[in-house]
């Protein structure tokens, strides 16, 4: 069988979806894998041919790997939140253990593994870069540890198995077709909402996701095996960006600030009633535990050895309003 496919897993989802799509436009024959639960909405004009499988299912991740050549490992189980929070942990786990397994066995020659710079730790004097990784009982919550554990999994079978990769952290991506919504896209549709009328001093590093998908094409052709690549944008308070929503919309900005401790009480409560109606709560304790932090990042790395570039945030923030709106959740 010729080996010419490139396979992404994720391709149901925001970032994953770009990917496949930067994939296709770049002439790669492309197969995505997906649950046949998958959000259907990312799927419905897919660049190329889809196979079924759950990533926690070894046999049905081999399954997907005929012909593959090169891999795009990105999905994950991107909950701040679960009634069993350690569920996070072990899907993201199992999914790219079994994945990574599955293209070894393969022979798959080239592999781009999409971590997160949940993995890296905060920098308290400025942009934090790729050398400041994080031990798994030094993450913030569930869902920053299972990218820790699994980005060291990766790492080790590069280092002993001679696996073929290179491992991207994308920082906070924003832009169209955040189907679920993401967290982050949560508080961009909740802020044009008016239902964020004061904020806490927290900031992030905000990057169009289109940016992100064309960095993971850089980072297999131009990347070196066992290296990590911070694929980031640019730095904004909470404050900033809620002021640049408003703008936007023609509002005016939020100015009450909030300390964080009398959130916590309200966290407990929402999480606790979230236990009762499954649905993820906007607030929880562990998006409060990582709001203590400005999530500052430092893309030279990526700029210098990829060539990587991103586009100012306030482009990727107008593309993801207009489509929320398109999608008729903003009013």
């Amino acid at each position: 069988m010729e080996h010419d496919v490139t396979l992404v897993t994720g391709v149901s989802g925001f970032v994953g979806s770009a990917v496949a799509r930067a994939l296709a436009a770049s002439g790669r024959r492309v197969r995505g894998i997906a649950r046949q639960s998958s959000l259907a909405a990312n799927l419905a004009d897919f660049p190329g041919e889809l196979a079924e499988g759950d990533l926690r299912d070894s046999q049905a991740v081999a399954r997907a790997f005929g012909g593959v050549r090169e891999l795009f490992h990105v999905a994950a189980d991107y909950r701040l939140w679960a009634r069993d929070p350690e569920e996070i942990v072990r899907n993201n786990l199992a999914m790219t253990g079994n994945v990574m397994a599955a293209a070894r066995d393969a022979g798959v020659a080239r592999i781009v593994y999409t971590s997160s710079v949940a993995t890296l730790l905060p920098d308290p004097a400025g942009p934090a870069d790729e050398t400041r990784a994080a031990h798994p009982e030094q993450a913030t919550g569930f869902y920053k540890r299972s990218k820790v554990v699994a980005e060291r999994l990766v790492e080790e079978m590069v280092a002993q198995g001679g696996l073929p990769a290179v491992i991207v952290n994308p920082s906070t991506p924003i832009g169209p077709r955040d189907v679920k919504p993401t967290p982050t896209g949560r508080i961009l549709v909740e802020a044009a909402n008016g239902r964020m009328p004061a904020f806490v001093d927290s900031g992030l590093n905000l990057v169009h996701v289109d940016d992100v998908a064309a960095g993971h094409i850089l980072a297999a052709e131009k990347g070196r095996v066992g290296e990590r690549y911070i694929l980031g944008g640019q730095d904004a308070t909470l404050a900033q960006l809620l002021a640049d929503i408003a703008a936007l919309l023609g509002r005016r900005p939020p100015t009450i600030g909030l300390p964080r401790g009398p959130l916590y009480p309200l966290a407990w409560l929402a999480e606790r009633w979230a236990g009762v109606t499954g649905r993820e709560p906007f607030l929880t304790l562990d998006s409060l535990r990582m709001a203590r932090h400005r999530m500052f990042y430092s893309s030279a790395r990526a700029e210098r050895e990829l060539g990587y570039r991103a586009r100012p945030y306030g482009e990727a923030l107008r593309d993801a309003l207009d489509w929320f709106r398109g999608q008729g959740m903003i009013r």
